[in-house]
């Protein structure tokens, strides 16, 4: 019987074993703990979760809870073990984290196909079928081989991500599309300040509070990758040479050029989700929320991903993956987890399912499967193969991924609701051919 061999013992690659398994596909799953640590890991349990116990909102009404809701009717061992060792959190699905990944250990170092290996993955093999899902944490000779694999340019070991807002959410009144000099197309929506309104904005980013980095993650950074509050800090005319100069552009509504200006940019090609140009941040999630509400047209605005600053490894995917996580030119090569750019675990593990899934296909002569677009799996997978590459900039799952409803429904939370159920039924047709197998 063929193997299918996958890398990395996280929420990822133990999920992807578990798919491949339950299909009837032999699966040798690596995971170097505990012979080789990590700063972040304290126990050899497979799908340890490191920094919360949470798994955020259960609610179909949130883009996360769907996408549990996705994977349960997929029969997720992660999302099993999840329920049935959850512990209180009102809406939100928290879990007995020792519990919960011994759980997994035990499932699936109990199945019959699967094989579970103490050993680092130092290289990326030729031959054979391989999931790499190695993680934030990749060790340096892995990491050394995937440069090779992907190119240099295509690694990132550094997350600085700037927020991104739900489009549909920012005052129009209050903003307005254009590129500076009017060179090009109007590509970035501009949301313009007075000087009293900068004055308010700045004094309020340079007290914020800010993340407190983990002792493991090293805060050297690039020039092109300073937080927004630490340039602010190097004086008041900084932010006005930087990411907020309003050089090239004028306000329609007032016909001059604006005190300063924040510039919004499409991350999907329908303009649904919008991202703060240079306004990568170390900032609390909190504050985020509330100084960022400060830019006028922003004061509304739903923010579906926060910013980040922290280490995390991952791939350039636009340029490397199909929304299949298979590597493109290489048939044999799937990746899976926050080394593609979906981030957080429930995120991490729904793309241990897709890769799982489609690799085991792989292994039995079968073409692997785009997951339906309507759904946050697949979703998800087309982000990161059809994102602006280069720009790219790992994701949690939110609604502004998926493709609007045929009719225009201003309640947020009714959007919301409807969205999940036309989910919920593409995943129900989409089934039979997961069945076919």
């Amino acid at each position: 019987m063929e193997v299918l061999n996958i890398a990395g013992g996280g929420l990822a690659g133990a999920e992807a074993a578990w798919q491949a398994a339950q299909r009837g596909v032999r699966v040798r799953l690596f995971e170097m703990r505990p012979d080789r640590a990590t700063p972040a890991h304290h126990t050899q349990d497979l799908a340890e979760l490191v920094c919360s116990n949470s798994l955020r909102s259960d609610s179909l009404e949130n883009a996360v809870g769907l996408l549990k809701e996705e994977m349960r009717r997929l029969e997720s061992l992660v999302l099993a073990a999840a329920d049935r060792h959850r512990v209180p959190a009102g809406g939100a699905l928290a879990v007995d984290r020792h519990l919960f990944s011994r759980e997994i250990t035990s499932s699936l170092a109990g199945h019959p196909l699967v094989e579970v290996i103490r050993q680092e993955v130092a290289e990326i093999p030729g031959e054979g079928l391989w999931v790499i899902a190695t993680g934030p944490l990749t060790s340096p000779s892995l990491a050394r081989a995937l440069q090779e694999e992907t190119g240099s340019g295509h690694l990132y070991f550094y997350d600085a991500a700037a927020p991104i807002v739900d489009g549909e959410t920012v005052d129009l009144q209050k903003a307005f599309w254009a590129s500076r000099y009017d060179k090009g197309e109007a590509d970035y929506l501009n949301c313009p300040l007075t000087e009293d309104e900068y004055r308010v904005f700045y004094e309020a980013l340079v007290a914020g509070e800010t993340h407190k980095p983990r002792e493991y993650e090293d805060q050297a950074l690039f020039e092109g990758c300073m937080p927004v509050e630490s340039l602010a800090k190097r004086g008041y005319q900084t932010l006005l040479h930087g990411p907020m100069k309003p050089v090239g552009l004028k306000d329609p509504n007032t016909g001059e050029r604006p005190f300063a200006v924040v510039q919004l940019r499409k991350e999907d090609r329908e303009g649904r989700l919008l991202n703060l140009v240079g306004f990568q941040t170390s900032l609390s999630w909190p504050e985020q929320k509330r100084i960022f509400s400060l830019i006028p047209a922003l004061k509304g605005a739903v923010f579906l991903r926060l910013g980040v600053m922290h280490r995390n490894t991952f791939i350039n995917s636009p340029k490397l993956l199909e929304p299949t996580y298979q590597r493109r030119g290489r048939e044999g090569l799937f990746f899976a987890g926050q080394l593609t750019g979906v981030e957080g675990y429930v995120e991490s593990a729904g793309s241990g399912l897709v890769a799982g899934i489609n690799a085991a296909r792989r292994l039995r002569g079968k073409e692997p499967l785009v997951f339906p677009a309507e759904t946050v799996l697949g979703a998800l997978s087309r982000y990161i193969a059809t994102a602006p590459a280069g720009n790219f900039q790992p994701m949690k799952a939110n609604f502004g991924l998926l493709p609007p409803l045929d009719r225009r429904v201003k309640n947020r939370k009714q959007r919301n609701g409807e969205l999940a159920q036309r989910s919920l039924a593409a995943l129900e047709k989409f089934r039979d051919d997961l069945l076919n197998f």
